[in-house]
């Protein structure tokens, strides 16, 4: 009875959401600003609007059936449409951590999946409860979670890597596109479809935030002592006798010398913003509101960018073995250099 007078549109659409923010609230370090996870909400929402035609002439053209087609078509294209949101994330570097990228994915596919349920509430008005418990609980979970395991799987297997390519992806979009793939096969059986999603998704998702929590404060202290030595072997006279001053010294053969200066003033300013980006990290870690970022590190990372042109890509891709350029260095500077406004 109670069931009833609780209009449609709160249990299609609300609980997807109520998840998210819970994910939010969760992340310790509050890396992602609402605005930005916003937008890709937004995202999600689009790529939801060009599955249906997509889906539709993909099932006049395989006349297959419809059940067939839910089963077996339309977890491929939905989940690399979504997909292709996430590694738009990776590739602007958005993503840093996996909490990040659980956090992201789950708010593309809570996106596809208000798009969706938005849909249906105008398409079947009258359905009944039962229809939108399944919507907004099973449906619209299964899609935010499966979308975080591709997102979370893919930066997993790129941070273990030099350089990011598609194939670290395919493990991620084959076990979202399995997982959607069996959610539609309980059609039959909605239910217990949603009961699965509900009592497998938050404990998954819960285990991606310990383990990024502790992977995240491992390397806040391993990096911040490695950027403060190679700073101060930089300050000093001893830098052309370590590892580092070696390999610049090596690559004359290759740079111009006013590039090779170019490359060790980037290599001293990359340091430092680095070095400033951790300490913000950890007075986040620590609850404390770190101080904007002044005119100074504006200043900074102008010349960065001028000095990244200067250098150009094949004297950045020399300097990679020292700056050690993986997804949460390239990260660290877009967090540092976004709150400047």
């Amino acid at each position: 009875m109670l069931m009833q007078q609780v209009p449609p549109a709160l249990v299609a659409l609300l609980p997807v959401v109520i998840f998210l923010a819970a994910l939010l609230w969760l992340d310790s370090y509050k890396l992602l600003a609402p605005t930005s996870v916003v937008a890709v909400i937004g995202a999600g929402a689009a790529m939801a609007a060009v599955s249906y035609p997509l889906n539709a002439f993909l099932l006049a053209r395989l006349d297959i059936g419809l059940l067939p087609f839910s089963r077996y078509v339309s977890p491929l294209t939905e989940e690399l449409l979504k997909g292709l949101v996430v590694l738009a994330l990776l590739r602007m570097h958005r993503i840093g951590f996996l909490v990040d990228a659980a956090i992201y994915g789950f708010a593309v596919g809570a996106g596809f999946a208000l798009a969706e349920n938005l849909y249906y509430l105008h398409l079947a008005a009258q359905a009944g409860m039962g229809t939108w418990i399944v919507r907004g609980f099973g449906t619209a979970l299964m899609h935010g979670g499966t979308t975080a395991l591709f997102a979370v799987m893919g930066l997993a297997r790129i941070e273990r890597a030099p350089h990011a390519k598609a194939a670290h992806f395919v493990p991620g979009f084959v076990v979202a596109a399995l997982l959607h793939s069996g959610f539609n096969h309980l059609s039959h059986l909605p239910l217990l479809a949603t009961l699965a999603t509900m009592l497998t998704l938050p404990p998954l998702l819960w285990l991606v935030f310990e383990r990024s929590e502790r992977s995240l404060r491992a390397w806040l202290g391993q990096g911040f002592d490695a950027d403060a030595h190679l700073l101060a072997l930089i300050g000093s006279g001893s830098f052309s006798s370590s590892p580092p001053g070696r390999y610049l010294e090596s690559l004359k053969r290759t740079l111009p010398g006013a590039l090779l200066a170019d490359a060790l003033c980037y290599l001293r300013l990359h340091t430092e913003l680095s070095l400033r980006a951790k300490g913000v990290l950890m007075l986040r870690e620590n609850g404390l509101e770190p101080p904007a970022a002044g005119d100074e590190t504006r200043a900074k990372f102008t010349e960065l960018r001028y000095l990244e042109k200067s250098i150009g890509a094949t004297g950045l891709r020399a300097l990679r073995p020292v700056l050690k350029l993986r997804q949460r260095e390239l990260w660290q500077l877009y967090m540092l250099e976004g709150g400047l406004g």
